[in-house]
């Protein structure tokens, strides 16, 4: 049974583009890291059985899925959805934009632009209706989130913190906690947002 979870593209690289570019990136990975199906899920704590159907191409895993795979193959989200690249300065085209997620009542987060993992820099783009939400577990220790809101109210809650964002404010959080992205105001909610997770160098004994 074929699987189409959170992942819509209206406004860039079509769902089959970023499906398989997901795929692509995966397979190729593990292979190059000799892991096996079990150990991924064992690391990335995803089932072998989404593992599995994400790298035939069956499945389209949400943002939260994605990023435990990303980060136990030491790789970025950016990486595995193309708009991640080695040069000093490169084009993203507005068709290759891959948007993560997609709202019941027609929302949206656009990845706009990323580095390679492991250590990265995420830019993303949100466009959240009234009484839409996303929620999310924590990001790896020391992930922070930047926020500007464009249009409408974002609540954010980062743990036991509770933050209103009006139009024009911003904000910082640490978000390796659970969080949440919500709009319970009466009109459309726009915001950018900016994502860094640096993991400390790894001590030789």
């Amino acid at each position: 049974m074929t699987k189409k979870v959170n992942i819509s593209t209206e406004a860039g690289a079509d769902v089959q583009t970023v499906s398989e570019a997901v795929a692509r990136t995966l397979k190729h990975a593990r292979k190059t890291q000799n892991m096996t199906l079990d150990e991924l899920s064992r690391r990335a704590g995803v089932s072998k059985g989404m593992v599995v159907e994400i790298e035939k191409c069956a499945a389209n895993p949400s943002i939260a899925i994605l990023c435990k795979i990303a980060a136990a193959l030491g790789l970025s989200v950016a990486d595995f959805v193309n708009v991640a690249d080695t040069p000093a300065a490169h084009l993203i085209d507005s068709q290759d934009i891959p948007t993560l997620w997609h709202g019941e009542l027609g929302g949206s987060a656009r990845l706009l632009a990323g580095t390679s993992g492991p250590n990265m820099l995420e830019l993303w783009r949100w466009e959240v209706f009234p009484g839409e939400s996303y929620s999310s577990p924590g990001h790896p220790q020391g992930t922070t989130e930047l926020f500007h809101v464009e249009k409408g109210t974002l609540r954010l809650q980062v743990g036991a913190v509770e933050l209103i964002i009006g139009p024009g404010c911003s904000a910082v959080a640490r978000t390796d906690v659970p969080h949440q992205y919500a709009n319970h105001g009466k009109s459309k909610l726009v915001f950018t947002m900016s994502v860094t997770e640096i993991h400390p160098p790894v001590r030789v004994m």
